[in-house]
């Protein structure tokens, strides 16, 4: 067929592509702002800020020794110093190769977009060289790297007529292009611009497409239809995702699993299989990782380091064990494995080898509860991240959570790629065959392990990486007595456990381990979460299970709203953030149906249309995005509101312009785009198929 084509984009999908900056508070070394509760002395900033008050003191003293004689002038370079305080921070001064001296400079000669603050001023950077640029400021931050091919000397006075040409110039350098939708500096401390909070979904639609209970799930990282499936005994499948509205089911053997560890997993109620990671190269390199527990008594490699031990003036052969289980009977593992020699074709590999090509990890758990175990590979940084819970007992009597010596209660960082010497391995004390990345919080810091990433958590229970938003790193953490919370991780965060439960302070039972004062940690507080009584009254249990952002396309009304939880009491929230990008969300219990037509006929509550879901063990994503729930009564999809006679305004918009059902095919085919336009993939893929449509 020959002729122009002309593509057609549902208009849902053009209202709801996510702006392509994917901003989250953040200060210029990645980690979490702090909550102070007066404003800085010098710096006009309170709240939420990235400096205490010693390094606003120092900003105050280099902004005196600049010596700036013109008070228009002073005003605008002190706002300037003081925007490393912003809780944007990261965003203000990142670049491609690094971080600027100043800030991205509100620049209406490059955009006249200012769409995150309120009241901005589009031509602050204009300001800055009108006000500045005939003043002598000593040690200006608007210095070049060099000038003519020479370096500018350092303690000296200068004036931006002496550097720059022009204002064009001036602010070609300083002001950016904010046309990408990035956060410029305006002279005030950033606000995001609230729409107010959309109203919640009508329901949640799914439909059931495999009876299996499973733990975790993988997609696989080809870019087809395929996942990956393990269960809490120690078995891993290999699984075909039917085609939406097809009817079918999981194409999947049972009786021939892609591995199986059974003889190695000691499984129990909190203990299993508890993880799958396949390496961002797999395709490629044929590697894969799994966490599991292992019971030594049964199995004699299991053994390794108990985190009980002298370093944690902790004695293993006096703390609490349950089910008179030994002190550390009981370890932690991530072992490496790989589809290498089982196929010509990675890709095409329907059995991994058995035999363990390397441990990764190996710790001996003091309790019998709280293990976390879910490890997944960050998207930007391609490192091994490992949600490791504070080990058991009541309260985490021995305080390990707030412990930095302690791996438990954390989220660890792993580089998986490179490996240390034997030497290297005794010297750093690791606890396994991996290596630091150097950007880790605590690397070079004696008094803590360096493969800490975050901190004060009780049992992280299922963790994501937004797809389209790889800084949004969203973790569920299970509570004790009476909150359940989510929590978005930043580098070297501290989220509070076991000081805190929730917003809540904590007063533990027993404290054999000691205490941490509230006074003394900058705890990071939850962005959402639930009472106990909220799900089950004054009795019974709760435990979260954390979710995803839904990027999927077949629910428009849930595009973008965090998804998660409750294992015991089948409930399901969505959490909407408002303004997008600022951190500030709201949540909804939502009721949640089975489609009409499900593949697989949902079980029900006599007189009720309700799924009866059992235990909500874990969410997932395949590579459409679509979003999954692994229960105990089987897995579900996220279906179209429609199939559950629930209104979505924007379905009949894609309805009316939805093409037949093409080809299944990788979400990376076809056009490549850089990460900080993943945003964009839905369209893309969506042009893709419509594209297909006309040609064939």
């Amino acid at each position: 067929m020959g002729g122009v084509l002309t593509i057609i984009l549902p208009f849902w999908l053009l209202l709801l592509v996510p702006d392509l900056n994917d901003s989250f508070p953040l200060c210029r070394d990645e980690s979490a702002p702090v909550t102070i509760n007066t404003t800085l002395s010098f710096c006009p900033y309170n709240g939420s800020v990235c400096c205490n008050s010693a390094h606003d003191r120092r900003l105050q003293k280099r902004f005196q020794s600049m010596n700036i004689s013109d008070p228009t002038c002073a005003s605008l370079v002190k706002s300037v110093l003081c925007a490393t305080c912003d809780k944007f921070s990261a965003d203000l001064f990142k670049i491609e190769s690094g971080y600027r001296t100043v800030p991205v400079l509100c620049n209406s000669m490059a955009s006249s977009n200012t769409s995150h603050s309120n009241n901005a001023t589009e031509n602050f950077c204009s300001e800055v060289w009108d006000a500045c640029r005939n003043v002598s400021i000593f040690n200006s931050p608007f210095l070049p790297l060099s000038l003519g091919g020479s370096a500018v000397p350092v303690n000296s006075t200068s004036k931006l007529i002496d550097i720059w040409k022009s204002k064009s110039e001036f602010c070609n350098t300083y002001g950016g292009d904010t046309t990408d939708g990035s956060i410029c500096f305006d002279g005030e401390p950033v606000s995001l611009t609230s729409t107010g909070t959309p109203s919640p979904p009508s329901g949640l639609c799914l439909e059931r497409i495999g009876n299996g209970s499973y733990l975790d799930m993988a997609p696989h990282p080809d870019g087809s239809n395929r996942v990956f499936l393990a269960d809490q005994q120690g078995r891993i499948w290999l699984a075909t995702v039917p085609e939406d509205g097809s009817g079918e089911t999981l194409g999947l053997d049972e009786l021939n699993p892609f591995l199986d560890l059974t003889d190695e997993v000691y499984f129990n109620s909190e203990f299993g299989l508890l993880g799958i990671a396949f390496h961002p190269n797999f395709t490629e390199n044929g590697r894969f990782f799994v966490s599991f527990n292992c019971d030594k008594v049964k199995w004699r490699r299991c053994a390794g380091t108990c985190a009980c031990n002298s370093d944690l003036n902790c004695d293993p052969s006096k703390i609490g064990t349950d089910n008179g289980a030994q002190p550390c009977q009981y370890s932690s593992v991530i072992s490496e494995f790989t589809v290498n020699g089982t196929t010509s074709q990675i890709s095409l590999a329907a059995k991994a080898n058995p035999t363990e090509v390397r441990r990764i990890f190996t710790m001996g758990l003091p309790y019998t509860t709280h293990h976390g175990g879910q490890i997944i590979f960050g998207p930007a940084d391609g490192y091994l991240y490992y949600m490791m819970g504070d080990g058991g007992g009541t309260g985490d009597p021995y305080n390990f959570s707030q412990n930095k010596k302690s791996l438990l209660g954390k989220i660890v960082r792993f580089d998986v790629d490179n490996f240390p010497s034997a030497t290297e391995m005794v010297e750093l004390g690791l606890w396994g065959n991996y290596s630091i990345p150097k950007d880790n919080p605590f690397s070079r810091d004696n008094e803590s392990l360096p493969e800490i990433w975050a901190l004060g958590l009780s049992n992280p229970w299922r963790c994501s990486f937004d797809s389209d938003r790889p800084s949004y790193f969203i973790c569920a953490d299970v509570g004790l007595n009476t909150y359940e919370e989510v929590d978005i991780i930043s580098k070297g965060g501290n989220y509070g456990w076991r000081v805190y439960e929730g917003p809540n302070l904590f007063y533990p039972q027993q404290s054999p381990g000691g205490n941490t004062s509230a006074n003394s940690i900058n705890s990071i507080f939850p962005v959402m979460g639930y009472y106990h009584s909220a799900v089950n009254g004054n009795s019974g249990s709760a435990s979260i299970t954390g979710g995803y952002f839904y990027r999927g396309m077949t629910d428009p009304c849930m595009y973008g709203r965090y998804l998660y939880a409750d294992l015991f009491a089948q409930a399901i929230w969505a959490g909407t953030e408002s303004p997008q990008n600022s951190g500030n969300f709201t949540s909804n219990q939502i009721r949640c149906g089975c489609a009409h037509d499900s593949p697989i006929k949902c079980d029900s509550a006599a007189g009720s249309s309700l799924p009866v879901l059992g235990y909500i063990f874990s969410f997932g994503e395949d590579n459409r995005k679509d979003i999954f729930l692994l229960a105990s009564s089987g897995v579900y999809r996220v279906a179209r509101p429609s199939r559950c006679n629930y209104n979505c305004s924007l379905e009949n918009v894609t309805a009316a312009v939805s093409p037949a059902p093409g080809p299944s095919l990788p979400r990376s085919s076809g056009i490549l785009l850089s990460n900080q336009h993943n945003g964009l993939v839905v369209l893309v893929f969506f042009s893709f198929f419509i594209l297909m449509y006309f040609i064939l």
